[in-house]
């Protein structure tokens, strides 16, 4: 008796703006009235396809009980997520839309804004191969999204991998710094069964063309203000950068594929820029310290590789090519 009482307070209290013709009724869709004085029947003899009055009450009950469901904050949170990962397993082969949602919440937050238009591609690219031999479910493919996007960054970027997984928690994803190195390793398992085995001299030219993509982000990364002491101007400064550059590309020569196949390229590449620093006419302005306050490595990291290049190309103020 008190339920009925209850139903029919919600039904004087809805406004029946919200109809729906369902079955030969003109339906209210937010109480479940049946507005029947509103509808012709065009056919009267064939009753089989309406629902009874009992199966019309359990379906209005059932809208009336989602409706009041959603509004509750922490299912209305859970719904909303599971149809946020059905977007993300639906975006395989279309436009991308979710996964660039991410990117650019993760640039919100500092973390991969060099991701330009090529990156991106690189990063879709990467997504659909994984995902075309290995759909799983949803979180699953989420955490396989991040993976591939900390790959694609990890080595132009000063932010540590506790940093990422820390933001990749505040936009709302389950991850941890295991799950991320398992994920990193699947994808790698599979781009290594669809490609060819690399040479040697392949991985050599790889390994050195991400030591100058770092070296010149690093070096740019270093202001002008820091430095202007020692220049006339900033063109001049901007000129030295250059040289520095080209000297790098050319010291990168002397140097063979058994010496950098285990490198952690950051820290190399902070070594480097003082190593050519020390080859300048002044070698007082890429000092340690302003070397470790750009690059975010110790002094004591910086020392160890440029002893490493000095054992390899010698002492840093005789260099000659």
């Amino acid at each position: 008796m008190k339920e009925k009482k209850k139903v029919i307070s919600e039904i004087s209290d809805c406004s029946h703006k919200n109809t729906k013709q369902d079955s030969g009724f003109i339906v209210c869709q937010d109480c479940g009235l049946i507005m029947e004085d509103k509808v012709a029947f065009a056919d009267t003899t064939s009753t089989s396809e309406f629902f009874t009055e009992a199966q019309r009450d359990y379906e209005r009950r059932i809208r009336v009980s989602d409706s009041k469901a959603l509004q509750d904050p922490v299912i209305k949170e859970k719904y909303d997520r599971i149809k946020t990962l059905e977007k993300w397993f639906r975006d395989y082969e279309t436009d991308f839309t979710e996964q660039k949602k991410t990117i650019e919440l993760l640039k919100s937050h500092g973390i991969g804004l060099n991701i330009d238009n090529v990156k991106n591609q690189e990063i879709k690219d990467r997504y659909l191969r994984y995902n075309k031999y290995h759909r799983h479910n949803y979180q699953n493919m989420v955490i396989i999204f991040l993976a591939i996007v900390w790959m694609e960054i990890k080595d132009t970027t000063n932010i540590r991998v506790e940093e990422f997984i820390r933001i990749s928690k505040e936009l709302g994803h389950k991850i941890n710094k295991k799950m991320l190195n398992n994920a990193m390793l699947k994808v790698k398992r599979t781009e290594k069964m669809l490609i060819e085995k690399k040479t040697p001299k392949d991985l050599e030219k790889e390994i050195k063309n991400r030591i100058k993509i770092v070296f010149q982000k690093d070096l740019n990364g270093i202001p002008y203000e820091e430095v202007q002491e020692f220049f006339l101007s900033k063109s001049e400064f901007e000129k030295v950068k250059i040289n520095m550059q080209l000297l790098a590309d050319k010291m990168l020569n002397f140097i063979t594929y058994e010496h950098i196949q285990n490198l952690n390229y950051k820290a190399f590449v902070a070594g480097l820029i003082y190593y050519i620093g020390q080859t300048l006419e002044n070698r007082k302005i890429f000092t340690q310290s302003l070397i470790e306050k750009y690059s975010k490595f110790s002094s004591t990291t910086i020392r160890k590789k440029y002893h490493l290049l000095q054992d390899l190309l010698g002492e840093a103020p005789k260099f000659e090519l």
